[in-house]
This record gives structure tokens, C-alpha cells and sequence, in this order.
């Protein structure tokens, strides 16, 4: 009876979910682009109003839509103790989110061929934070994997690697209901919040903002303060049409 008892409370413990600040992050990004493009995609879809798209475009968002369920799960996985099945989803992580990689670039490629660099303020500022998703996510994903077997290192970076990914959701969320175009700024203060967020938690943790989380802040925060510099100049006119030339369509 004895060992009966025991053994029940094992796994009772081994079950116990702790939320960790890692899974709350996860769980607000999820919540940033799936409300978003709530707006312009899942609602006119059950509603029969969605203007048909290119299949490219819903593999796209199969790929989006998945990476950030996983990241949940993975957090969920990780607040059980439940290691071994975090670690047995990592060559599948590592598979969704190079496409999620792919699937950005193609779609960055053909939103640059499409539309023909028109020279509006917002298309340029569309191609400019596209560009930078792209690179930066790509870049600290691979971090993330290289250092998966430091397990503080790839968190962050992992978590970083996403909030590069979430302006197209905020946009939508800040933008359809007032109609703006591209809520530039409340996007950027956004992304500001969770780096923030991302460096606190760091500092409180550890009594200093370790080499991970400044890298991947980095990639936050510099993109924003180049944007004035970068958008409207001829250097970055001519890599978006060099991207855009990539599709064929010019």
C-alpha cells in the first residue's frame, strides 16, 4: 500500500504544469497573431468572405500558425518536467521553422515582385520590415539551434527569433479596426515591450542580461533605430528590387 501511495504521488508531481515566464511569452505572441489575423483571414474564412489567395499563401500561414502553436507546446512541455518529449519534438521544431524561414522569404520575395516597388511610403516601409523579419529571425533561429544544448541560451533566443515574426499580426490587430494602413509605431512599441520584457525577466533571474537575450534584443531594437536612415534610401531601393527580381515577375 505503501509503495502503491508513493508511486501515485510520483506521478501526481511528475504532471504538477508550471508556468514559467517563458510560457506566458509564448502564450501572448500565440494571442498577437492569432487575433490579428483573426481579422483578415480566420473570420472572413468561416464567414465565406475570404478573397481567394494563392496557395502560397495559406502554406505560409499553415507554417506560421503551427511554429507558434509548437512554441506553446514546448512551453506546456517544459512546465511539466516533461523534457524528453521537448527534446523528441526538436528535429520537427527544427524542420517548422526553417520553413517558417522558407515560406517568409518566398513570400517577401513575391510581395517585392508583385508590387513593383510603387515608391509609396508604405510599401517601402512593408519591404523594409519584411526584409528585417526575415534576416533576423533566420539568424537567431540558427543560434537558437546551435545552442540547443544550452537550454537558457536556446529559450531565449528561440523566443527572441519569434517576436521578429509578429509584426504582420500586430499590424492587423492595431490597424483593421481603425483603419490604418501600417500602425507603424504601435507595432514597433510592441516589440519593444517583449524584448523589455525578455530583459527584465533576464535580470531578475540572473542578476544581469545575459550574452543570449542581448543578442537577441539586438535584433529588436536595432532594425527599429535604422529604419529612419535605411527605408527611404537608395541602398535599401535597390536590394528590395533586387529581392523582387528574384520572382520573376519584372
Amino acid at each position: 500500500m505503501t509503495t502503491t501511495v508513493s508511486t501515485a504521488s510520483n506521478v501526481k508531481r511528475s504532471v504538477t504544469f508550471h508556468p514559467s515566464f517563458f510560457f506566458w511569452m509564448t502564450v501572448v505572441m500565440t494571442l498577437f497573431v492569432f487575433s490579428g489575423f483573426a481579422l483578415t483571414y480566420w473570420i472572413p474564412m468561416t464567414g465565406g468572405s475570404l478573397a481567394p489567395l494563392p496557395p502560397v499563401v495559406h502554406l505560409h500561414g499553415a507554417f506560421f500558425f503551427s511554429w507558434m502553436v509548437l512554441l506553446v507546446v514546448q512551453a506546456v512541455l517544459v512546465g511539466t518536467r516533461n523534457v524528453r518529449a521537448h527534446m523528441s519534438l526538436g528535429l520537427f521544431g527544427i524542420s517548422l521553422g526553417t520553413g517558417v524561414f522558407l515560406m517568409a522569404a518566398l513570400i517577401t520575395v513575391l510581395f517585392l515582385g508583385l508590387s513593383n516597388l510603387d515608391l509609396s511610403p508604405i510599401t517601402y516601409s512593408l519591404a523594409y520590415l519584411s526584409v528585417t523579419a526575415v534576416v533576423s529571425f533566420g539568424v537567431l533561429f540558427a543560434l537558437a539551434i546551435g545552442s540547443r544544448r544550452k537550454p537558457d541560451a536556446h529559450k531565449r533566443l528561440m523566443l527572441f527569433s519569434t517576436i521578429n515574426l509578429l509584426p504582420p499580426g500586430i499590424n492587423r490587430l492595431y490597424g483593421v479596426p481603425f483603419g490604418v494602413d501600417l500602425p507603424l509605431l504601435a507595432t514597433y512599441l510592441t516589440l519593444d515591450a517583449l524584448a523589455i520584457a525578455m530583459l527584465v525577466n533576464d535580470w531578475r533571474t540572473n542578476g544581469r542580461i545575459t550574452a543570449a537575450s542581448t543578442t537577441g534584443a539586438a535584433f529588436v531594437f536595432v532594425p527599429q533605430l535604422l529604419y529612419p536612415f535605411l527605408v527611404d534610401s537608395a541602398a535599401f531601393a535597390s536590394v528590395a528590387f533586387a529581392i523582387g527580381e528574384m520572382s520573376g515577375y519584372r
